[in-house]
């Protein structure tokens, strides 16, 4: 089993831990304008943690993606939280692209998401239904970029659901 240091918390992260169709763990999002948005306050919502950074460019791709389907979906309880890794002294920059999206933004670094691992591989997502259960694991996926037919697949039924 491969494990991972979160730099952030000093505690071991295993991804592998990580169980669809159990309680997802926490994730809080510092946003670039100071608001905090946690998991655990999104119970009642469909939430997708996307894991991102300004250098990579099939992120780049899926943002717009992620962004259209968030507007067209928000109305059915849909929040996607975007945490960047890009380091503190481009937060510019990752400004500038959170400014084109319809989802909250914030660095990873200013954030918590201890129980999802280490992220090295990028982009990299996490779906949560509306009882606040791991119904997608990133790390599993062998093409985690998002496309429109994987949303549909796999988000869509999600916000079908009643709330």
């Amino acid at each position: 089993m491969l494990l991972l240091w979160d730099g952030l918390h000093g505690a071991p992260a295993w991804p592998n831990d990580l169980v669809v169709g159990a309680k997802a763990p926490a994730a809080t999002l510092v946003t670039l304008n100071g608001q905090t948005l946690s998991t655990t306050d999104l119970t009642g919502q469909v939430v997708i943690l996307t894991f991102w950074a300004t250098w990579c460019a099939p992120c780049r791709e899926e943002l717009p993606l992620l962004s259209r389907y968030a507007a067209q979906h928000a109305a059915a309880g849909l929040r996607i939280l975007g945490f960047s890794l890009d380091p503190e002294d481009k937060v510019a920059e990752v400004r500038q692209v959170a400014q084109t999206l319809s989802f909250p933004v914030g660095l990873l670094s200013r954030s918590s998401a201890p129980g999802y691992g280490r992220i090295w591989r990028l982009p990299v997502n996490f779906t949560i239904d509306r009882m606040g259960k791991l119904v997608d694991d990133g790390w599993k996926d062998k093409n985690p970029v998002w496309t429109p037919s994987r949303l549909e697949q796999i988000v869509t039924p999600l916000l079908q659901s009643p709330m």
